[in-house]
């Protein structure tokens, strides 16, 4: 899986913003994408919510992702907002 890192400053990023502009980020990568997980750290919350496990040092969401056929993590602000994307 190919990370991207993203630093966003002197604007305002919240949970949709990142998510729309991971899309767009992705679809550039590969042509079409879904997005299969995410993390948001402001609201401490994550998808898949059913995945509360920690793998290998790991969360288990983003290895739900991976495995699922994630192609590309994005990053925002270290770690502020992620989405693994197919």
């Amino acid at each position: 899986m190919k990370d991207i890192l993203i630093a966003i400053t002197g604007a305002d990023l919240d949970f949709d913003l990142a998510r729309s502009m991971a899309r767009i980020i992705a679809l550039k990568a590969n042509g079409e994408t879904d997005c299969l997980a995410w993390s948001d750290a402001h609201r401490e919350m994550h998808s898949p919510g059913c995945v509360q496990c920690e793998i290998k040092g790991r969360p288990g969401w983003e290895v739900y992702g991976e495995n699922h056929g994630g192609r590309v993590k994005i990053i925002f602000n270290q770690g502020e907002y992620v989405f693994i994307q197919s």
